[in-house]
């Protein structure tokens, strides 16, 4: 098997430009003493380096508020140090974080041109989140089925300049370039399709929004860097929702105002930097079985984190699963304790609700938002949980299965179910 690198191009399309790899089949991973050491050199994450080469690329020099340093830095170190990179990864990785500065770079030109549209307000927008793999993707999709509503689509961020216009929508050619990239991202990540299918006219996740300023938990989820993990959780999210919320008015800019319908599992670690940049947001947490949840985000974190590196053994992920899930509920929990005035912005709703029956979960969810619900919204909903279905993926596997004690996980999550109602049973 034939495989060919060139340490910036690829035939698929990143944020523009075009680079070159030929390859017929994702490659095998070389022994490390020699391809570690080959691909170090050829694509070394370094922050600076990275931001000369894209500037030189898309011929602009500010990046804008916020900072991206020292974000960039801190993430690059822990990558080099911690992620434990092969080589296809370190060369993806060193991929991405150009795509990132480059829209960055191409976002700040934008927006000091004075694009239209930028004061437009962010009005009661919603927030989906929740525990992962708790239904909050299919609600995401569900909602946007509503005309009224509007959530930011995976092309739209992947190619962010210019901001969409409402005459173009989907038609708009950057949403092919998107479904190329990602094919090419189901075919090198083996099983993404079963625990995460992606394409480019489905809503995106908030995350991938903040990566726009180097503060994000998408680095997180695909690589273990735990003094960048530490970095976010302690320094605070303000300037990457801040930054969201210029984002968002940057989509809008060139459409009607509609309801923003958002999502991300990890705004649960930063409620009070949410509240702080969106003060009359509504937040929709889901909630499920932990150890049902941890059964199955152990699939898709072993699928993203193979991409990029050589992931930890099962038990050692399993066990920073359950010890970040539970703290991430806890805190939650302590930032909904301590703000009795925003009790009435809170509505939960249980997985096993939201998939027994979508619809009464979407009028209830209407209800507490007071907004209407037409027959015809209720009629592209029904369509779409019929279709729904092609993407379901049974797992059978447990914690048990794993080797690890199903009860003492429970423990760790006793107060969260007992608030919640949230069953205790292992699954």
């Amino acid at each position: 098997m034939r495989h060919e690198f060139a340490s910036d191009k690829s035939w698929i399309t990143f944020g523009g430009k075009e680079t070159h790899v030929v390859m017929t089949h994702p490659p095998e991973i070389a022994p490390p003493s020699l391809a570690d050491k080959i691909s170090r050199k050829l694509w070394r994450l370094d922050g600076r380096s990275l931001c000369e080469r894209a500037r030189h690329r898309s011929g602009l020099d500010e990046f804008g508020d916020p900072p991206i340093e020292p974000p960039l830095s801190i993430l690059t170190k822990s990558l080099e140090q911690d992620a434990n990179l092969h080589p296809l990864g370190r060369f993806l990785m060193r991929v991405h974080l150009l795509t990132v500065l480059e829209s960055r770079l191409r976002l700040a030109a934008a927006w000091k041109a004075g694009a239209g549209g930028l004061t437009r307000p962010i009005e009661r927008p919603v927030f989906i989140t929740g525990m992962p793999r708790s239904g909050s993707t299919f609600l995401h999709e569900l909602l946007s089925q509503d005309p009224a509503n509007r959530s930011p689509k995976v092309w739209e961020v992947m190619f962010p300049v210019p901001a969409p216009e409402a005459d173009i929508g989907d038609g708009d050619p950057r949403v092919r370039r998107t479904n190329a990239c990602l094919w090419w991202f189901r075919r090198l990540v083996r099983g993404a399709d079963e625990v995460y299918p992606l394409r480019a006219c489905m809503p995106h996740e908030c995350v991938a929004i903040h990566s726009f300023t180097l503060m994000s938990e998408e680095f997180v989820s695909t690589c273990h860097i735990p003094d960048y993990e530490k970095f976010l959780r302690t320094g605070g999210m303000r300037a990457a929702y801040a930054w969201q919320k210029r984002f968002l008015q940057h989509l809008q800019s060139r459409c009607p105002s509609k309801q923003w319908i958002l999502k991300s599992p990890d705004h649960l670690h930063y409620l009070e930097d949410l509240f702080a940049v969106f003060p009359d947001a509504l937040v929709i947490q889901t909630h499920r079985n932990p150890i049902e949840v941890l059964s199955s985000s152990l699939q898709l974190t072993k699928a993203l984190r193979g991409l990029f590196g050589r992931p930890d053994t099962t038990g050692r992920l399993m066990d920073r699963e359950s010890r970040v899930l539970a703290e991430m509920m806890e805190r939650s929990m302590h930032f909904r304790d301590g703000h009795p005035a925003l009790a009435a912005r809170f509505m939960d709703l249980s997985y096993a609700d939201l998939v027994s029956d979508p619809l009464a979960a979407v009028s209830r969810i209407y209800e507490h938002l007071d907004c209407p619900l037409t027959q015809a919204t209720i009629l592209q909903m029904r369509q779409f949980i019929a279709g729904r279905s092609r993407y379901r993926r049974r797992d059978h596997s447990s914690l048990a299965d794993h080797g690890l004690d199903v009860r003492a996980e429970m423990r760790r999550f006793q107060n969260y179910c007992r608030r919640f109602g949230v069953p205790m049973q292992p699954a």
